[in-house]
Order: C-alpha cells, then sequence, then structure tokens
C-alpha cells in the first residue's frame, strides 16, 4: 500500500457538519441522495422475507438473497464505471428505473406463486441494477470540499447517515412486509429509490457531473494505480469483521438462548459506528491516511478477536460498541485513500471498488464463519474472524510499493 504525504488536519479549521451541510446546493443532493439509500438498505430483508411468505422456504429465500448480493458485488465497478463515462443523471436515473422494473417483475412473481427457480433468478438480475448513489454523492462531496479536514467531515457525515439509513431500512422494509404485504414492499422499494436518484441527479451539483469528454488510459484505472490494491486488501479485513460479527453474534445470541438480542447486538454495532464516525469527523488527525487506515484495522481485528472470551450478553454488547467505533473511520479514511490514489474520472468507479472490497470481505467471512461456528462455536468464529482480518492488513502492509 503506497503511503501518501502526510496529511495534517490539525492545519486547517474545517467547516462544523452544519456548515458542511448548509454549502450552496449541498443538502439539495445529498438529502434525496440518502433517500434512495434507504431502498438498498430495505431491499436485502425485504427480499429475504418475500421470497420465504412465497415459498415458505428460508433455503430459497436465502439462495434468493445471495443470489442479488452476489450480483450486486460482481456488477458494482462496472455501474460505477458507467456513471463515470456518460455522467450521473443519465446512468444513475436508467439504473434506478432498472432497479425499480426489476423488483416489480419480482413483487408480481411473489403474488402469482411463481416458481422458486424465478424467485432466485428475479432476485439475481434485480442485483444488477442498484444504482451507486453513495459513490455517486461521495464525488459530489469531493467537488465541493477542499482535500484534508473538511472533506474528511463531509465523508464521516455521508458514513455516519447512511448507517443510520442501515439502521432504518431493515425496520421499514420488515414492516411493510407484515403491515401491507411482501408485493407492497417490494414495489415500495423500488419507488424510494427512483424517487431519491431522480431527486439527487436533478440537482445542481450533480448535474455538474455529466459526461466524460475524454478518454481514460489503462493506467488511469483505479486497480492499476500503485497502492490502489493495498488499500483494498485492508477494506477486505473490514469486510471480513462484519461478516464474521453478523453471524457470530447470532449465534452467540443463539446459543445464549435468547435469539432475540441478535437485533441490540448488531444494533450496539451500529450505534459504535455512529458514534465512531461523529467523533473521527470532529477531530483533527496527523499522519498519512494509509498509517490511519492500517491502525484502524489492526484495532477491528484485535477487538474481534477479543470478542471470543465474552461469555455473556451484556459484555458482548459492550464489546461490539467499542468495535463500532472503528467501523466509520475505517470506511471513511478508505474513501479518502480512493481520492487520493485516483484521478477525477474515475472517482466513482474507485469508491465504489471500496465497497466492493467490504462487500467481498463480508461475504466470505460470512460463509467461512458460519462454517466454523456449527463445528466449533461462535466465541472460535469470532477468533477466526480477527485472524483473518489481521492477515489481510499484513498482506496489506507488506505488499505496499516503496514510498
Amino acid at each position: 500500500m503506497a503511503y501518501p504525504p502526510p496529511t495534517d488536519d490539525r492545519a486547517a479549521d474545517p467547516l462544523g457538519y452544519l456548515g458542511i451541510v448548509r454549502l450552496p446546493g449541498a443538502a439539495r443532493a445529498f438529502l434525496p441522495a440518502l433517500l434512495g439509500r434507504l431502498a438498498f438498505a430495505m431491499v436485502g430483508l425485504v427480499i429475504l422475507l418475500a421470497v420465504q411468505r412465497a415459498t415458505g422456504s428460508f433455503a430459497v429465500a436465502g439462495s434468493a438473497t445471495g443470489a442479488f448480493g452476489v450480483a450486486n458485488v460482481v456488477a458494482s465497478p462496472y455501474r460505477a464505471r458507467l456513471v463515470d463515462r456518460i455522467g450521473q443523471r443519465r446512468a444513475l436515473v436508467s439504473m434506478a428505473v432498472g432497479f425499480a422494473t426489476a423488483l416489480g417483475t419480482l413483487a408480481v412473481l411473489t403474488y402469482v406463486d411463481a416458481p422458486a427457480w424465478s424467485l432466485v433468478l428475479g432476485s439475481l438480475v434485480t442485483g444488477f441494477f442498484p444504482p451507486p448513489l453513495g459513490a455517486s454523492m461521495r464525488v459530489v462531496w469531493s467537488s465541493l470540499t477542499p482535500p484534508g479536514p473538511t472533506r474528511t467531515r463531509a465523508y464521516s457525515l455521508d458514513a455516519v447517515s447512511e448507517e443510520s439509513m442501515f439502521t432504518i431500512g431493515p425496520l421499514l422494509g420488515a414492516t411493510l412486509v407484515t403491515a401491507l404485504s411482501p408485493s407492497i414492499a417490494l414495489a415500495a422499494t423500488g419507488c424510494v429509490a427512483v424517487v431519491g436518484t431522480v431527486g439527487m441527479t436533478t440537482s445542481r451539483h450533480s448535474r455538474g457531473h455529466g459526461p466524460r469528454t475524454t478518454g481514460t488510459t489503462p493506467s488511469s484505472r483505479p486497480l492499476r494505480r500503485p497502492g490502489f490494491v493495498g488499500v483494498l486488501t485492508a477494506m477486505a479485513g473490514v469486510g471480513a469483521v462484519l461478516g464474521t460479527v453478523e453471524i457470530a453474534a447470532t449465534a452467540f445470541a443463539a446459543k445464549q438462548g435468547a435469539i432475540g438480542s441478535a437485533g441490540t447486538l448488531l444494533a450496539a454495532l451500529g450505534a459504535g459506528s455512529v458514534c465512531g464516525g461523529l467523533l473521527y469527523g470532529r477531530r483533527s488527525w496527523a499522519g498519512s491516511l494509509t498509517r490511519r487506515l492500517l491502525t484502524t484495522v489492526l484495532m477491528m481485528a484485535v477487538l474481534t478477536s477479543l470478542l471470543s472470551l465474552v461469555s455473556t450478553t451484556v459484555p458482548l454488547h459492550v464489546g461490539l460498541f467499542l468495535l463500532g467505533f472503528c467501523i466509520a473511520p475505517a470506511l471513511v479514511t478508505g474513501y479518502l485513500l480512493s481520492d487520493h490514489l485516483t484521478t477525477a474520472d474515475v472517482r466513482t468507479e474507485a469508491s465504489s471498488w471500496i465497497n466492493t472490497a467490504v462487500n467481498a470481505g463480508a461475504a466470505l467471512a460470512s460463509a467461512g464463519i458460519g462454517v466454523v461456528v456449527d463445528s466449533r462455536s461462535p466465541g472460535t468464529g469470532f477468533l477466526v474472524g480477527g485472524a483473518a482480518a489481521a492477515l489481510l492488513l499484513v498482506l496489506a502492509a507488506v505488499t505496499r510499493p516503496p514510498s
């Protein structure tokens, strides 16, 4: 991983969070983008519940959700590259319409009791279309703020707000499924995505990111940039921790005979992330971005491993809250590094690769830790997950090019 020049955030007086939102045109782009991201926070659980209701099988529902996730991870960099190439408005609106259409089709399939394979296929197709609103909004933030403490604060605000959407989204999705119907929940999720996307792309700052006027050279692609793969390796470590916690914490709650506490355990992780992100944005930091990322991922690996020593749910809540403190800062630093290591004309793609690395790490960890938990124990799952994150951290550090 390349070490960017030391960045001393204490050298400037950044805007406060309210000042950032009050930047001319910022709220006009940010708030609709946040609404659109709410749809993505809803969709996973909505698909799971809708397919389970339609088939009576969690196995089929899990396959459908997994198919959606795989398609989303595979297509994510290509969707972002399209945004960089043809501009935010054309690309994002087209994707949102495709996403809503696919969800509408899936809603019909669940309503008419279609065969299980068609529901899995419909979920797979849906996964190709979610518009990369998070990456696109970070491009807008990068055009509104200078590199340094103000941009760090803007990205922290964005990350914390997105974390809040991923807390609200599943609750809203589950409510729509139970209070109305699975089909209505699927259709509503698509509508939220379209409304948020159109709202963002009609803002002047989003319209300003139009089609790329010059072609890109192979050397400008994010994966070709020195140090970028190292950043992705470290971010995969972040994902490994997230995937581990989701499986091991749920298994821990079940083993304690308190499966209902699984939700509060994951909520503690999310609450810690919100607090950590807000603190990270408010503080001024010295040193290189790379060193911050490596330090944060190291803390996550250590804390995850230490959770293997916990024997009751109360200290596990505390441990997950402390672990959550590291999540948003790690994500924000990864996004800042993607800005630093790549050129402006591929910035959406670069930011999307950060998300892809996290999602891939989480998916692989979820599968692996599930096996460990079944054959050993939740505590062993935490230990193995922490070790996996540490291994990825070592790879990220060792493979960095010379400074």
